[in-house]
């Protein structure tokens, strides 16, 4: 309060004294002259470029939202795809896990069909190979029996059986009796003692 005594006091007696609250009148007008420039210079000026800018942001945004939209759209489709190709895939695999399978069978089945055949070869080689030496073999012992009873023969009877058509009698004698005598003894059996 004191400032505005002292205020009071310094101002000359002649004048109207002024509301201390409101301002000078030359001080509004260029006050409003400045805030009319402001605002025309706002208004001409910053608005429109602020519009713009604001436009601008804003069809950038819209276009960044149908881009995404769109790379979404592209990004299912793709999965999509790529579900149906891994479902090909998984498919193709199981047929070929399944040819595999039935060509390892007809591998094995025509492996065992070789190996049952190469062993019907071998054995009948082998039985053919057995009875050619057993025919050999009974070659070989008539022939020894043949000369062991021609020799025996000619002991028994005590002359030498040098003729040979007397000797081939004997022996076929012999070799029929000793046949017989096999054949009848497997008609009958094996002869426990």
């Amino acid at each position: 309060m004191l400032n505005a005594l002292v205020t009071l006091a310094a101002e000359p007696a002649g004048e109207e004294a002024q509301n201390p609250l409101l301002p000078a009148a030359y001080d509004i007008i260029w006050s409003l002259v400045c805030f009319i420039i402001i605002a025309v210079v706002v208004w001409r000026v910053a608005l429109p470029r602020m519009a713009k800018l604001l436009d601008e942001r804003s069809a950038a945004i819209e276009g960044n939202i149908a881009k995404a939209d769109e790379a979404q759209r592209q990004a299912e489709a793709a999965l999509e795809e790529y579900t149906a190709q891994l479902a090909e895939a998984r498919r193709e695999a199981g047929e070929i896990r399944e040819t595999a399978n039935q060509d390892g069978r007809k591998i094995v089945a025509e492996a065992k069909e070789t190996a049952a055949a190469e062993a019907a070869r071998i054995t009948a080689a082998a039985h053919n190979q057995i009875e050619a030496e057993r025919q050999t073999a009974l070659v070989q012992l008539r022939t020894e029996v043949g000369t062991l009873a021609v020799d025996l023969a000619g002991n028994v009877i005590g002359e030498t059986l040098t003729d040979d058509a007397r000797a081939n009698a004997v022996v076929d004698r012999f070799l029929a009796e000793l046949e017989a005598s096999e054949t009848l003894g497997q008609a009958q059996g094996p002869v426990s003692k």
